[in-house]
């Protein structure tokens, strides 16, 4: 998985997102799976997406957000998340 989250290619940052949605874990169960990919040669805006993936755009969390929120409104915060994490991803990239 670090291999694919590597800075050599544009998609990595949408795949580590799109790796990190079907997952469900906490800010601080996370870190360690983050610290491992770090240690094993990803790079930082990569992770940092998949981090922040898992945390915001994961099933689990969808589901609980559709007892408060309309589909439409789940929609576009998905979007904006999604948009938001993948810039991180690339910044963080291009600057480190």
């Amino acid at each position: 998985m670090a291999h694919l989250m590597g800075k050599s290619a544009w998609w990595t940052v949408p795949l580590a997102v799109l790796i990190g949605v079907p997952m469900y874990s906490n800010a601080a169960g996370i870190i360690p799976v983050v610290q491992a990919l770090l240690g094993k040669g990803a790079a930082l805006g990569t992770t940092l997406a998949f981090m922040m993936a898992v945390i915001a755009l994961s099933f689990p969390e969808f589901m609980i957000l559709k007892k408060v929120m309309r589909p439409k409104l789940i929609a576009i915060f998905a979007g904006v998340m999604t948009l938001g994490i993948v810039l991180v991803g690339f910044v963080f990239n291009t600057v480190m």
